[in-house]
């Protein structure tokens, strides 16, 4: 696929309801100078218009409504799926927003998987697993967020 097809600056009807091209979902602590940095580098570098949360979150901050409204005018989203991924609630509510307008708006999602085993996402086992454990904790009072 190419990136180039999803610039909103093309012509088409489809492009044109996106704002971004790509989405970046990521765990700052884990990749954001490492990998996040690169990726988001070369995707400008290719005139892809994309997002990125530059902002280091607080804990007990909540997902503000521009990120969700980053990610409803998203083409495509990429996760990154690190160790960590799971244990941020800031994550796993962007997730949910971002599978929500796959489902909804035909989002184009991309999963990344950065030290870390896909199976281990798949079957919530490992680091990942551990990582997601503890923040389903957090959920408890939302059960069925837990579930999606």
């Amino acid at each position: 696929m190419s990136f180039r097809g999803l610039s909103s600056s093309s012509s088409s009807t489809v492009s044109s309801m996106w704002f971004y091209d790509v989405f970046l979902s990521f765990r700052g602590e884990d990749t954001r100078n490492t990998f996040i940095a690169h990726l988001h580098h070369t995707l400008l570098q290719n005139d892809i218009h994309t997002y990125i949360d530059k902002d280091k979150l607080r804990r007990g901050d909540e997902i503000s409504p521009t990120l969700f409204q980053a990610i409803e005018n998203s083409r495509l989203s990429i996760i990154v799926l690190s160790e960590n991924y799971a244990s941020s609630t800031w994550c796993l509510d962007e997730l949910l927003n971002i599978l929500n307008c796959k489902e909804t708006k035909q989002q184009i999602v991309l999963p990344i998987f950065y030290h870390v085993n896909p199976s281990e996402v798949r079957n919530q086992r490992g680091s990942f697993g551990e990582a997601l454990v503890v923040c389903v904790g957090k959920f408890n009072e939302d059960m069925k967020k837990v579930h999606r």
